[in-house]
């Protein structure tokens, strides 16, 4: 590799916005150096910041703060896909979330923005046969953010969870790239099968708050969901379903229903 590859490939303007952000915390808060600096400033890459959190919040009388990080560097060395999709999910949340204006905040405060980072390093360990460690990251998962998500499920990059209690995902549910989803939604199963038994979920996707989709079924492409359904059969790509059971109401209204966060009926 070149020296301009070399230089090119260091660009990483994510990590860079973190960064100055956090000085400006300093400078208007002093109280919180300790956090950035421990967070985010003390480290060299987002992967050695997000390897830090996970840890700092997966700990426990069962495992050390520093046998977590030791896992999760390892995770992050070994795969750069977590770290691709961990820069694609903050740009998701900075572009959908009106409460977020600053690409620090979900490294700092959003507990679904963690939760989701500690899903793709358990998913990792899945992958490579460490169950056990990843069911470990599961459970304290669960109890630290009040979030499920089985390390056997696939989610894509770009996800956005907005206030994130109370989700549910379950082993073999597939979520796609670029959803969005609002607190209380459960991917589940109908019964006690033991085989592909969770939904699908398209790209571009928006699920309301507390919508239930259940069973091995498909949501398409750009679809959205309204809060408080229950989704039991397919729904065709860029439509919305609505209800109790869900039913289809119209069409999605946008191309990315996921980007626009619309989620008014009209009609």
């Amino acid at each position: 590799m070149g020296q301009k590859q070399a230089k090119l490939s260091s660009v990483d303007p994510v990590w860079d916005a973190i960064n100055a952000e956090g000085q400006d915390i300093i400078a208007a808060e002093p109280a919180m150096a300790g956090v950035v600096y421990g967070a985010v400033l003390h480290h060299k890459t987002l992967e050695s910041a997000l390897a830090y959190r996970i840890a700092q919040k997966l700990a426990s009388g069962d495992m050390t703060e520093s046998v977590v990080n030791e896992v999760c560097v390892e995770a992050y060395g070994a795969e750069p896909a977590l770290g691709e999709a961990a820069r694609a999910d903050i740009g998701a949340i900075l572009d959908r979330d009106p409460a977020c204006h600053r690409s620090i905040q979900p490294l700092l405060y959003f507990k679904g923005f963690l939760a989701v980072q500690a899903y793709r390093v358990a998913h990792w360990l899945w992958l490579q046969g460490r169950k056990d460690m990843a069911y470990f990251a599961q459970m304290r998962s669960s109890e630290v953010f009040g979030i499920d998500i089985h390390p056997g499920a696939k989610i894509g990059k770009g996800l956005m969870i907005d206030h994130a209690h109370s989700i549910v995902i379950g082993e073999t549910a597939v979520v796609g790239d670029n959803v969005s989803m609002l607190h209380s939604v459960t991917l589940g199963g109908t019964g006690k099968e033991d085989e592909d038994r969770h939904p699908k979920i398209g790209d571009g996707v928006l699920l309301g708050a507390g919508a239930k989709i259940l069973g091995n079924i498909h949501i398409g492409h750009c679809s959205r969901v309204a809060a408080g359904s229950v989704v039991l059969r397919d729904v065709p790509p860029c439509k919305t379903v609505a209800g109790v059971p869900a039913k289809v109401v119209g069409e999605a209204g946008c191309d990315q229903p996921s980007n626009e966060m619309d989620q008014l009926l009209n009609g």
